[in-house]
């Protein structure tokens, strides 16, 4: 199902080619995220300092992703995020970052 991002929700489109994924930060996406990754608000301030790790970055993608195809496995998914290059994943991370700070 292809579904427009909601940017009032903080909701981003990541895009692999032909293929995108629709990433939500809900409440739950972001627990897991910080599960795995720590406090978000550290991870906030690494992204900023430019710090943060290409693995930080696939795993809150990760966790944010919604209503993703039931064959995407988190290696896949990696793959992808990092051929997709930073300059295509950063205005991405920035949404979802920005998501975080504001907590709408």
């Amino acid at each position: 199902m292809s579904r427009a991002a909601n940017p009032l929700r903080g909701e981003a489109m990541l895009q692999f080619g032909d293929h995108a994924i629709l990433l939500r930060p809900s409440f739950a996406a972001l627990v897991a995220a910080e599960e795995e990754l720590g406090p978000l608000f550290a991870l906030v301030e690494r992204a900023a300092s430019g710090q943060l790790k290409l693995s930080e970055m696939v795993a809150l993608f990760w966790h944010c992703r919604f209503d993703a195809p039931d064959d995407l496995d988190r290696a896949g998914f990696a793959e992808a995020v990092a051929a997709n290059g930073i300059a295509a994943n950063t205005p991405v991370l920035k949404i979802l970052l920005g998501q975080i700070l504001s907590g709408q």
